[in-house]
């Protein structure tokens, strides 16, 4: 048995994959970088997701304060 979650994030990956083979014009097969250059890509991108998660919680709260208030 399939399990749908599993598949949905297996075609995430994949559209994922596609648009930066589209946008960079390689893969993650790529040997241009070297260690430390693959890890500020990293950094980089994990800070972006804290972003991400600030700006949810944010928008939690104000729909919090929204529903408290009416």
């Amino acid at each position: 048995m399939e399990d749908s979650i599993v598949a949905s994030v297996i075609a995430s990956f994949k559209q994922r994959s596609e648009f930066g083979q589209k946008k960079y014009g390689t893969n993650l097969d790529r040997t241009d970088l070297n260690f430390l250059q693959w890890v500020q890509h990293m950094q980089e991108e994990l800070m972006d997701a804290i972003l991400y998660l600030e700006k949810l919680k944010s928008m939690s709260i104000v729909k919090s304060e929204e529903s408290s208030s009416a």
